[in-house]
């Protein structure tokens, strides 16, 4: 483990340097957590009539989860929901943006060589390079998502909607499919990185991973998906799977020798 924490604490005096990877690190954390946090207090003042228009235009299995709440209330979680795949893409992104840099960043300033000629593992090496990329991303997601509680707790009408973001589909998508979904974006990335030569072409290209959680809020959006635990707990399983199977390939990608013999 000494090695693997040597590697995180070398990726971080290197790449928190670069102005880009702390923008994507606190910008955009802060814009989604306020963000939600903005449209709730603006609907503080809403007429019940207006809200129960809208909660009837709500879709029908969503309506059921409402079952208990006043009209602004249901309209405020509808709301609130919307925004649980945002904070899926926090710990998407975050580490995408410090992964892709990673390796073929220090290609081409040939500081990579030199550690790779040290009697450190392949397993080892990716591994820190990775947790260099989940660490901070995690953090900053679950302090968000504090942050973003805390305010719900203060702005929300009602004490339901409080209990309804602190309900098992929100803990284990923030917790456990949030995790999962940055231990791939960093295999991706390191995968990606290991065969390309520009950091900005390894960074675009990891960026496609963001598509399906696009996706995948634009339907919750239009009503065709619905986030309830059944899903939460497939998507988990669904996850882990498809970690395994990236960072497997991840190391099977990285040829050190061929970057010891051939990277100019």
């Amino acid at each position: 483990m000494e090695k693997i924490w040597e590697i995180v604490r070398k990726e971080w005096s290197e790449v928190f340097k670069n102005r880009l990877v702390l923008g994507s690190v606190i910008v955009m954390p802060l814009i989604f957590t306020l963000l939600p946090l903005g449209i709730l207090y603006s609907m503080q003042g809403s007429a019940d009539v207006e809200m129960a228009e809208a909660a009837a235009d709500m879709p029908e299995h969503f309506q059921a989860v409402c079952e208990g709440l006043s009209a602004l209330a249901c309209s405020q979680y509808f709301i609130l929901l919307q925004f649980l795949s945002l904070f899926l893409l926090m710990p998407t992104i975050i580490p995408v943006t410090i992964a892709s840099y990673s390796i073929v960043g220090e290609k081409n300033t040939h500081t990579l060589e030199p550690v790779l000629a040290t009697p450190i593992t392949t397993l080892e090496l990716l591994m820190g390079k990775a947790l260099a990329g989940v660490i901070p991303a995690l953090s900053i997601t679950w302090l968000s998502y504090g942050i973003f509680v805390a305010g719900t707790a203060i702005l929300a009408v009602d004490d339901g909607i409080f209990r309804a973001v602190l309900s098992p589909v929100w803990l284990l998508s923030i917790f456990g499919i949030g995790a999962l979904l940055s231990v791939a974006g960093v295999s991706l990335s390191i995968m990606i990185s290991s065969r390309v030569n520009d950091p900005r072409a390894a960074e675009q290209l990891s960026s496609l991973v963001v598509i399906p959680l696009i996706a995948i809020f634009m339907g919750q959006a239009m009503g065709l998906i619905q986030f309830d635990l059944g899903l939460v707990i497939w998507t988990t399983i669904g996850m882990i799977v498809l970690d395994t199977v990236l960072l497997y390939f991840a190391i099977q990608l990285f040829q050190r020798e061929t970057i010891l013999t051939r990277w100019k």
